[in-house]
């Protein structure tokens, strides 16, 4: 009986390259479309592994084809591999064969949108896009200015241009100019050196937004007299006096003179007056 692991056991991929991957994939055979139904039918109605196993392992190249064309955004191709592989995987799970489709044209799809989550993910720690327009901004951006044949990639992009890219790709022109400037830069890391003598990092020239000791010691001194102060004050009060002030200046949600009145069946006006002669408002 195959082991619920079977779907799953697909060739890793080696860490001294592609090339013995690809030629590990190679040795899978490619399935006709009565074979491929008989092995859905397999996995969808009996849960037969094995049978998942086999309609996962013969579209591996699939996968290798579609990561390829994601070489572009500077990630391993590896990653982007890893990456299809799963969405190879769940669309085997989702797969419905009476649907008519091949397995193919509907993996594609779940491929296509696992690599790009992936490579959104790791571009830069600054998101790039949540919604549908920017994700297809993202991806065919690149595309569509090198359709332009521009001259030079680095160079800002013309009012013409954005103006071209922005209805083709029917996004606003703003959007454009913001992600062609955020593709443009890249991420800098902390821990990079810097100097002459590389032995300074960047976070080593960050300035700490926290407040230095001095400060802390200075503020904590100062609230503990203020603390002492406003309890030597409240102490000359009587009892009266004492609730109204706190009522009405030391909690968070007040309560008005009127009720305060209404408590102590005295007038608003000598509510908030203390006994010194002082007003509470």
């Amino acid at each position: 009986m195959a082991t619920r692991n079977a779907l799953t056991t697909i060739p890793a991929l080696p860490a001294d390259g592609l090339r013995r991957y690809m030629q590990e994939i190679q040795k899978f055979p490619i399935l006709d479309a009565d074979e491929e139904y008989m092995l859905a039918k397999r996995w969808t109605e009996y849960g037969d592994y094995e049978a998942a196993h086999q309609l996962v392992t013969s579209h591996l190249r699939l996968v290798a084809k579609i990561a390829s064309g994601y070489r572009g955004y500077g990630l391993p191709m590896a990653e982007l591999i890893s990456e299809g592989n799963i969405g190879l995987m769940t669309a085997v799970k989702k797969f419905e064969p009476e649907r008519g489709f091949r397995l193919s044209t509907y993996a594609m799809w779940w491929i296509k949108a696992s690599i790009q989550e992936f490579v959104l993910r790791s571009w830069s720690l600054v998101k790039m896009g949540t919604s549908a327009a920017q994700k297809r901004l993202f991806f065919n951006l690149k595309k569509t200015k090198k359709r332009l044949e521009r001259a030079d990639d680095t160079v800002q992009l013309t009012p013409q241009e954005v103006k071209t890219i922005a209805k083709e790709l029917d996004v606003s022109e703003q959007e454009v100019i913001d992600m062609d400037q955020r593709m443009g830069a890249h991420d800098q890391h902390l821990n990079a050196h810097v100097g002459a003598d590389g032995d300074t990092e960047w976070m080593d020239m960050l300035a700490d937004p926290s407040e230095n000791q001095e400060i802390t010691l200075g503020n904590a001194e100062e609230y503990r007299n203020k603390k002492d102060l406003m309890s030597e004050a409240l102490e000359s009060l009587n009892q009266r006096e004492r609730e109204i002030i706190t009522e009405r200046r030391l909690t968070e949600d007040p309560i008005t003179l009127e009720d305060l009145s209404h408590r102590y069946n005295i007038s608003a006006s000598v509510c908030g007056r203390s006994k010194h002669g002082r007003w509470i408002k």
